[in-house]
């Protein structure tokens, strides 16, 4: 995939610039239907596009720190590296391709998360990026999840190395920025 190509999503109802070198997940095993899940081959690096239920009870300035908070929960995070250090920016509309979207949010923060119920956690910084479209009940969540501190016991050690092509905050920001919308009916 050529660098600046927009690649299908949900059967061709959104489109956006996956980094090169993307492996769709889905053609190694099975996916839900509300995810499109991207690899980077050689960096234990993931990128997850979500369609959500749109939590109406959640103020926009706080929705996307709620859904940290509900990553966190799913992955089982560590308590203490669950929500440290996070940071919530909005988008500024204009910016984006997605002009469906109420409003638009990113946050960067830390989790401490094993993989496959593993014991050895990983320290694991993650970018998420959200999109409030209440006219459809629905929030679209794009999750960066960039592992830094990669425990030796954990099934990923070996996957994680210096790596001169690994994915970068600009790559999942022109992710962020390319995410369109081509067929609302996608929401029901």
């Amino acid at each position: 995939m050529l660098a600046g190509q927009a690649r299908p999503l949900f059967g061709g109802a959104l489109s956006a610039v996956v980094p090169q070198g993307a492996t769709d997940i889905s053609d190694l095993r099975e996916i839900p239907d509300n995810q499109e899940v991207f690899a980077h081959a050689h960096t234990d690096q993931s990128l997850i596009v979500e369609l959500v239920e749109y939590q109406a009870q959640v103020a926009d300035q706080d929705a996307a720190r709620y859904h940290f908070e509900d990553i966190a929960s799913s992955n089982k995070a560590l308590e203490h590296g669950a929500s440290g250090g996070t940071s919530v920016v909005a988008l500024p509309r204009s910016q984006l391709s997605l002009s469906e979207c109420s409003s638009a949010w990113m946050l960067t923060g830390t989790q401490c998360v094993s993989k496959f119920n593993e014991e050895a956690r990983n320290t694991v910084v993650l970018h998420l990026g959200l999109f409030r479209l209440p006219q459809f009940s629905t929030d679209v969540l794009v999750t960066f999840n960039d592992p830094q501190i990669v425990s030796p016991e954990s099934s990923s050690a070996t996957a994680v190395g210096p790596h001169s092509d690994r994915w970068t905050v600009q790559d999942f920001q022109r992710l962020l920025q390319t995410l369109t919308l081509h067929n609302p009916g996608l929401f029901g």
